[in-house]
């Protein structure tokens, strides 16, 4: 599994009405595309729920790089760099997955941390706490799916969940997203547990 998110951040008067519209009128068009796990097209709102920001941030977990490759080379990320910029693309190496207790309920929240691991700490133990609490998230009431990754360039964990409700676990502590849409057509091929 590979993680992958973009983030583009927009002006504090932008009209996010066009967000909406956007993925309302395109988000169907990856819900059949190969390789892709899940996509959910993500978007923060300045002062909704703590956001400081106005953000689309689609967020991906493909199954294998060859999907995560189609896609950035191919016209489906084309289209955000023609409209909006080349943005830098964040990727993860995944580290574990889970199908949660809501695993059948339209996600309409997620939550997504980044945290760094300290210079002093064994990147296996940080894994280790990281999985372990995933373990613990993907047993919660309204927990749809979740996933953890690292990036080991940066040395970076990523805890990413998709919640059925408008709010997160106490342990889904994070940065918190509107969910717009989900495209998931290889989500079944996205492995359980641990990636090693």
């Amino acid at each position: 599994m590979q993680a992958m998110q973009y983030e583009i951040t927009l002006p504090a008067d932008y009209d996010m009405g066009i967000i909406r519209h956007r993925v309302a009128t395109r988000g169907h068009l990856l819900d059949d595309f190969p390789g892709l796990g899940v996509k959910a097209y993500l978007m923060r709102e300045r002062g909704v729920a703590g956001s400081p920001v106005n953000q689309y941030a689609p967020f991906y977990l493909w199954a294998g790089p060859e999907g995560m490759n189609a896609f950035l080379w191919g016209p489906g990320f084309q289209g955000i760099v023609d409209d909006f910029g080349r943005p830098r693309v964040l990727h993860w190496a995944g580290a574990a997955y889970g199908e949660g207790a809501a695993a059948g309920s339209v996600p309409r929240t997620a939550v997504r941390r980044r945290e760094p691991v300290p210079a002093g700490v064994r990147p296996a133990e940080a894994v280790e706490r990281a999985t372990a609490a995933h373990e613990r998230l993907v047993r919660k009431d309204g927990v749809v799916a979740a996933a953890v990754a690292v990036d080991p360039h940066a040395w970076e964990l990523l805890t990413f969940s998709l919640l059925a409700g408008e709010c997160a676990p106490e342990d889904a502590a994070g940065e918190v997203f509107q969910v717009l849409h989900v495209s998931q057509p290889e989500r079944a091929r996205l492995r359980r547990g641990r990636h090693w």
